[in-house]
């Protein structure tokens, strides 16, 4: 990477080195400022990733509508996104228990704490890192999580948890080697790796474009596939072991990029290319949103 005085420019492919890169597209920051950003993909591996990234990041996370990090049910998209955040709580849960019934479990950008809260009522132990202090702080206070500031991540001992998970954060973190390898570090050597991720190869991504809600830049620096997180966890020697959907996320993906396209009424418009999505998508298993379940080799 080579840093000037406003942005970050990658001149080096994160998953496979390569120095060369074509534009994959132009896009805008929708949600928020509005500002113009640019994808670019790696010649060699496919990869793509937001090019350059602005220096000062934080401040594209710092309003009251990302609701990654709002817990509080308002408008119609706040109310829908709650909805499906309880449902997938559920899922989570399920899904977690067929690798490990009980222990500990990190989640890294664990938010407001609800899914460490609905582990703690089954008898587990939690730990979240959350680097919004607003977040972190009803984590702790309502939720009554032990979380702490992403900074601290260094500072938690190796195999140390049965479980860590990502869940819509790997695309969100600068430094993705560094991440993995420290998520690979804190695992315990039997332990379960959880990401799930954005999938640039779905249907509804090859729908909207440069519209598709889930390029979300510049917060999201990376774009994945399955095929470039294998590639990328396997240079950390890890191994993927299951994949699955998240096929709610078709929905919700949709009604903010028919949100962006200015539609009036993105609803009806967003459930058909939701249900459309997540059918074309059997075929391949390549879902809006995938998780990812990790293991060491």
């Amino acid at each position: 990477m080579k840093q000037t005085e406003k942005k970050i420019d990658i001149t080096n492919c994160p998953v496979c080195g390569n120095s060369k890169f074509s534009k994959y597209l132009d896009t805008r920051d929708y949600f928020f400022t509005k500002e113009e950003f640019s994808l670019s993909k790696c010649m060699e591996c496919s990869f793509v990733f937001t090019n350059p990234i602005p220096l000062n990041l934080s401040r594209y996370y710092e309003t009251e509508e990302y609701l990654s990090h709002h817990s509080e049910k308002g408008g119609l998209v706040s109310r829908v996104y709650s909805h499906i955040r309880s449902l997938n709580i559920q899922r989570k849960y399920n899904l977690v228990s067929n690798y490990t019934k009980t222990g500990s479990i990190l989640d890294i950008g664990c938010g407001t704490g609800e899914l460490l809260g609905y582990f703690q009522k089954k008898g587990w132990e939690t730990k979240g890192i959350e680097p919004d202090k607003n977040a972190r702080e009803v984590a702790i206070n309502k939720n009554n999580i032990d979380a702490v500031d992403e900074i601290l991540i260094d500072k938690i001992p190796g195999s140390s948890f049965d479980v860590v998970s990502m869940w819509h954060v790997l695309e969100h973190v600068l430094d993705l080697n560094c991440r993995i390898k420290d998520v690979k570090r804190i695992t315990k050597n039997n332990g379960t790796m959880i990401f799930a991720l954005p999938n640039l190869n779905s249907p509804d991504s090859k729908k909207y474009g440069k519209y598709w809600s889930a390029l979300d830049v510049p917060r999201h620096l990376y774009h994945f596939t399955q095929e470039s997180f294998e590639k990328l966890i396997s240079k950390h020697d890890l191994e993927l072991v299951h994949a699955e959907p998240m096929k709610f996320d078709a929905f919700y993906v949709s009604m903010l990029s028919e949100k962006y396209l200015n539609n009036k009424m993105p609803l009806i418009s967003a459930a058909l290319t939701g249900l459309k999505s997540n059918n074309m998508a059997k075929k391949k298993n390549n879902y809006s949103s995938m998780i990812f379940v990790v293991k060491n080799k």
